[in-house]
């Protein structure tokens, strides 16, 4: 029966009412249910359902995904949260939309470059702060970082390090054996 679910999603995913499905395969309206639920389809209410349907409403929820989706940097998983329901059906409005979907590599290029961008300017913070005065355990504190990160982003902005501290008594010069 596996192979009937996964038929029986796709209608659904498209905008199809569960009552049309019932008719179209002729099962019961919760053995309908209950694959949609097994094929862990996610379930949208009517108001949801209608407005997948109706032609100027699609229209305009495909024009807001693409431009989430081009402009924003959006995947297809925030696509669905904000309103396509499944990434299923933010790819299909994405494409009515004209517009393409990416690959994996193109979303984590997107990703990577926002990520350089702000981990730049927190290495640029990171390092006023430690310039000011700030020791490194606290700035790793302070931004629930590592030690070793934040070591990592001040040689990355090019910091001058101060000598490390040396914990334990002073040496003398004349105390060796």
């Amino acid at each position: 029966m596996l192979p009937k679910i996964v038929s029986q999603t796709v209608p659904y995913e498209s905008g199809a009412t569960v009552a049309e499905l019932v008719a179209t395969s002729g099962l019961s309206y919760g053995t309908v249910i209950n694959r949609l639920r097994e094929a862990e389809t996610v379930m949208r209410t009517s108001w949801q359902t209608r407005r997948m349907r109706d032609g100027k409403a699609r229209r305009n929820l495909a024009t807001r995904l693409r431009r989430l989706y081009e402009q924003h940097g959006a995947t297809l998983t925030q696509l669905a949260q904000a309103g396509a329901g499944t990434r299923r059906a933010a790819r299909r409005l994405l494409i009515e939309a004209g517009g393409t979907p990416r690959t994996t590599q193109q979303t984590l290029r997107i990703r990577t470059a926002a990520d350089d961008t702000a981990r730049k300017k927190l290495a640029v913070s990171l390092r006023a702060r430690y310039e000011s005065g700030a020791s490194v355990p606290e700035l790793a504190k302070e931004c629930n970082y590592s030690v070793a990160t934040v070591y990592r982003l001040l040689h990355q902005a090019g910091t001058r390090m101060r000598p490390q501290h040396r914990h334990g008594p002073a040496r003398r010069a004349g105390n060796r054996p």
